[in-house]
């Protein structure tokens, strides 16, 4: 037993120096920045589809009480509102070729990390608020039509369904987006370390 503590132990200390050429490093670089650039356009993309669904519902279903009108504007509104959160950050990224200066599209990137902190912590919480808001207006005048156990369900399950996107889902999207994020960043401090050593 004591022979394979010795031997554990002198493998965690061995460690390998991978030197990896700063052409390398801007391939995988890029390939990561275009996934996230792919992720994030479509999120902007899947909330546009959201707030034509939702107008759809508005424009072709016949609401008689004030409450539902509103819910729906309130809905849209927050939508709306959160793509265009969505698209500013996306820009942040996109705008930028991060092969001309790898430094400024660092900096641009440690900005975006900063915007989607921002995103899923203070402004995330007004969005489902508002959310949450205007789907209760909604259902004042759809679910009055239907029989309690179905009330109650339809709203157990709406709210449940927010409640779940809210906590375990977000947290995942966070730790994820996060981790993404910091080793984008990490590759990128390490292609400008590679090139001011060249110089």
């Amino acid at each position: 037993m004591q022979e394979f503590d010795h031997i554990e132990a002198l493998w965690a200390k061995h460690t390998v120096d991978v030197k990896i050429s700063a052409d390398d490093m801007l391939k995988q670089a890029k390939k990561d920045v275009s996934n996230m650039r792919n992720k994030s356009l479509l999120n902007i993309i899947g909330m546009a589809l959201s707030i034509f669904a939702v107008a759809a519902i508005w424009l072709f279903l016949d609401f008689t009480s004030i409450t539902t009108h509103l819910g729906i504007s309130i809905i849209i509104l927050a939508i709306a509102a959160y793509t265009v959160i969505l698209y500013a950050n996306h820009r942040v990224i996109a705008q930028n070729d991060f092969t001309e200066n790898p430094n400024v599209f660092l900096q641009k990137l440690k900005i975006y990390q900063l915007q989607r902190h921002q995103l899923y912590n203070r402004l995330y919480w007004f969005y489902v608020i508002a959310l949450s808001l205007g789907m209760s207006l909604y259902f004042f005048e759809i679910l009055s039509v239907l029989e309690i156990w179905l009330q109650v369900l339809i709203l157990a399950l709406s709210f449940g369904w927010v409640i779940f996107c809210s906590t375990l889902v977000r947290k995942a999207v966070i730790k994820k987006d996060k981790e993404r994020i910091a080793l984008l960043i990490e590759k990128f401090e390490r292609i400008s370390n590679q090139f001011k050593e060249a110089e």
